[in-house]
């Protein structure tokens, strides 16, 4: 009988096979272990997809800027509309060749020219509204918004076109759409509507854009208020800020730095986020542990009879070990599938509790993300499962077999 337990003739797949067997003993238990495992691997795969989507989104919603810096003379442009209702001398402008001279420094992609008027209308809302107009490059500030999308139309024909692209919510609070004329407040200057974006989310879509030049000849002025800079891939933007800062009479926005600090909250939310997690998994743990236990002092007669029949410590140690795993990778591959199947689910409940949320997915899972999770809950597992099966292996035959029970 020793030589059925000998090592050459207990191969691992009875070792599996006997594990398995045991578990089916007690369906129950092992099916309610199972689902606190899964349950708890989806909780993590879930948050570890939702640090990885929102991190994506946010950078996402930063490309979709268009550009990484931006310049404008002081008290340009955002306090446009205040200067206006106060009664302001105006707005500071930039002289055009400015453009030229940030494109030729080497840490700059693009760089292109925008000139915001505000203007009063008398028919916007009760008692009147500002309506906002950007002029707008015909050549390069469509490649530094490709992700623009047309609900209708498109952009403008030519640089002097008395055309405009409106805003999805400028659109549809003036009822405009492709075809329609439109009247630039303060002006009386008609445009043909060619083309109405998309929703995007952001400031754009209730913005009215012109050709630059066409806008410019509306308004008297041959000057700007902005200027958009997109950087190269690989260059240093630090450099870049510094070189800007120095510009006379001028300010700057990055939004570099404004994505480092959303970061650093996303760092801060990756903590509580990855506390939250090991919490889950550390519960499940302890249901594996309980389950395993349980399942040892309940058949301390059986272990005692094995050893009688020759099984060596080690071999009870192998075989409640391996009890552990099954609950474990059966626990974590369900989880992990749990996690897939209802990832659009969670996006759906994220963006409820997040109702300012970016675009994109925000509950991104990926193989990768479900690999290093199931890598992790076994380990745990193996870890957790040292204990219990210490203990069946230290089990004495003839004191199990007397025992009761």
């Amino acid at each position: 009988m020793e030589q059925v337990y000998a090592k050459d003739r207990f191969p691992i797949k009875r070792y599996v096979g006997l594990a398995a067997k045991n578990l089916r003993r007690r369906l129950v238990r092992t099916g309610l272990t199972v689902a606190g495992v899964a349950l708890a691997v989806a909780v993590a795969v879930s948050l570890g997809g939702f640090m990885l989507g929102y991190r994506g989104a946010i950078d996402k919603s930063i490309e979709m800027l268009g550009f990484q810096v931006m310049i404008m003379a002081k008290g340009c442009p955002y306090e446009a509309a205040t200067m206006m209702l106060q009664g302001g001398a105006g707005l500071r402008y930039i002289e055009q060749d400015v453009v030229q001279s940030i494109t030729s420094r080497p840490e700059v992609d693009k760089a292109t020219p925008i000139l915001m008027q505000a203007f009063f209308d008398p028919n916007k809302g009760d008692g009147g509204g500002i309506a906002g107009y950007y002029g707008v490059d015909v050549a390069t500030f469509p490649e530094m918004k490709p992700f623009f999308r047309f609900h209708e139309g498109g952009w403008f024909h030519e640089a002097m076109a008395a055309e405009a692209v409106m805003g999805y919510e400028a659109a549809e609070l003036e009822q405009r759409v492709v075809g329609d004329m439109i009247m630039v407040p303060e002006k009386n200057v008609p445009l043909k509507v060619v083309g109405i974006l998309e929703r995007t989310g952001s400031q754009d879509d209730g913005t009215i854009f012109v050709p630059l030049k066409k806008l410019q000849n509306i308004c008297g002025l041959d000057k700007i208020t902005t200027i958009g800079i997109k950087v190269k891939k690989d260059a240093d933007i630090t450099l870049l800020e510094t070189a800007l800062y120095k510009l006379p009479d001028m300010q700057v926005v990055s939004f570099s730095q404004v994505k480092q600090t959303i970061m650093k909250l996303i760092a801060t939310a990756r903590v509580m986020v990855l506390s939250i997690a090991i919490i889950a998994l550390l519960i499940a743990m302890v249901g594996v542990v309980n389950t395993i236990l349980m399942s040892v002092l309940e058949r301390m007669q059986e272990i005692g009879i094995l050893k009688t029949m020759g099984a060596m410590p080690g071999d009870i140690f192998i075989l409640v070990w391996i009890e552990t795993l099954i609950l474990c990778t059966s626990g974590g591959i369900a989880g992990i599938g749990l996690a897939f199947v209802f990832a659009r689910l969670s996006d759906l409940l994220v963006r409820i509790i997040l109702p300012y949320a970016p675009g994109g997915k925000l509950v991104d899972i990926d193989m990768k993300l479900a690999g290093l999770t199931l890598a992790i809950i076994v380990v745990v597992g193996l870890l957790s499962g040292i204990y219990p099966a210490w203990k069946a292996g230290r089990v004495r035959p003839l004191e199990s077999i007397r025992s009761e029970g």
